[in-house]
């Protein structure tokens, strides 16, 4: 394998297992909602973050798919891969508090 397809395989399982957990955290949390009042404020920006996981984990797929085939497509696919990660760190730069 060449290093960008591991490195895209990398991507994909880390975006992967982050769009796994923030699944069931808001599972745990539309079960639990009805007992804890602070869960329900939550859930809104928790179901927008696992939206943005779940878009990046399908790009990092189909870019790994592009560049482990070696298809003419691959480029865009990585071009929107990094420019997805690249939006995804300066959501995470501006709206931390």
């Amino acid at each position: 394998m060449r290093p960008l397809t591991v490195l895209n395989g990398i991507v994909l399982g880390s975006a992967a297992a982050t769009t796994f957990g923030l699944g069931a955290t808001l599972i745990v949390f539309l079960v639990l909602s009805g007992e804890t009042p602070r869960f329900r404020e939550e859930m809104p920006l928790l179901a927008g973050y696992l939206a943005i996981f779940v878009g990046l984990t399908a790009v990092a797929a189909i870019s790994f798919i592009g560049q482990a085939r070696e298809t003419s497509w691959r480029r865009w696919a990585q071009a929107a891969l990094w420019g997805l990660l690249a939006g995804l760190a300066a959501l995470y730069w501006w709206t931390r508090a």
